[in-house]
């Protein structure tokens, strides 16, 4: 009987025991929908386990992979090019598959938040997203925000949370100032709760969405994502 390799969901962390409870609520969504394979957490930072150990633990394989990493960011970035990268160096039977987006199913969970929020068909949108300083990340935030303005029909601007300008209270600005329309509602661009979906709500707009987990199609993503690199091996 061929053993499926792990499945390693690596998060970035949050101190936020809200944040960290819908993290582990996707990965038990996961093992559900993937009976057949088991499923670890890690994170890049502020909590363990960490990657490097989780990684460490598990026994090197005889020959196949012992390991998929599946980055839960929604974009790529520094941690998926630096911090994964660094943490499967040593193992050739640990890759890495791509992180969660840019994915249209992530666009959709945004349109579902919204609708959820009751946010009027004819609002400005900002994208709120984490913020990075890696233009890799950048790109696909500016994809996904694409996306979104192709579903919406509407203004879609782009803002972060931290680490790249516009800051989403700018962008909040920036709409009103120009009148796009009246109303402004920030779509949060984030995975889970924590002190960057709290910097949206104090943002200045009219509505502000939920993070997208849980959600079915983050699993679906998960899923892909491993399946992608292990074909044929389980």
């Amino acid at each position: 009987m061929t053993t499926s390799p792990i499945l390693i969901g690596c998060a970035h962390g949050t101190a936020s025991a809200e944040g960290q409870a819908v993290v582990r609520q996707i990965l038990a969504d996961v093992r559900v929908a993937m009976p057949g394979v088991d499923v670890r957490e890690a994170y890049f930072d502020v909590q363990g386990p960490f990657l490097d150990d989780v990684i460490a633990e598990i026994p090197a394989s005889g020959e196949g992979l012992a390991a998929v990493v599946v980055p839960l960011p929604l974009a790529d970035g520094y941690h998926a090019y630096h911090d994964i990268a660094k943490a499967v160096a040593s193992r050739p039977d640990v890759v890495s598959a791509d992180a969660l987006g840019p994915d249209t199913r992530l666009v959709d969970i945004v349109l579902d938040r919204l609708r959820e929020a009751h946010v009027p068909a004819d609002a400005t949108l900002v994208l709120a997203a984490a913020g990075s300083s890696d233009p890799r990340a950048q790109a696909d935030t500016e994809a996904a925000a694409e996306l979104l303005r192709g579903a919406w029909g509407g203004p879609v601007r782009v803002g972060f949370a931290a680490g790249h300008e516009p800051s989403v209270a700018d962008a909040v600005a920036q709409a009103h100032e120009y009148g796009e329309d009246g109303v402004v509602a920030v779509a949060s661009f984030l995975l889970a709760p924590g002190v960057f979906q709290k910097r949206l709500g104090e943002a200045g707009a009219d509505y502000v969405t939920a993070p997208l987990a849980p959600h079915p199609d983050l699993v679906s993503i998960v899923a892909e994502r491993y399946g992608a690199l292990t074909h044929g091996q389980h």
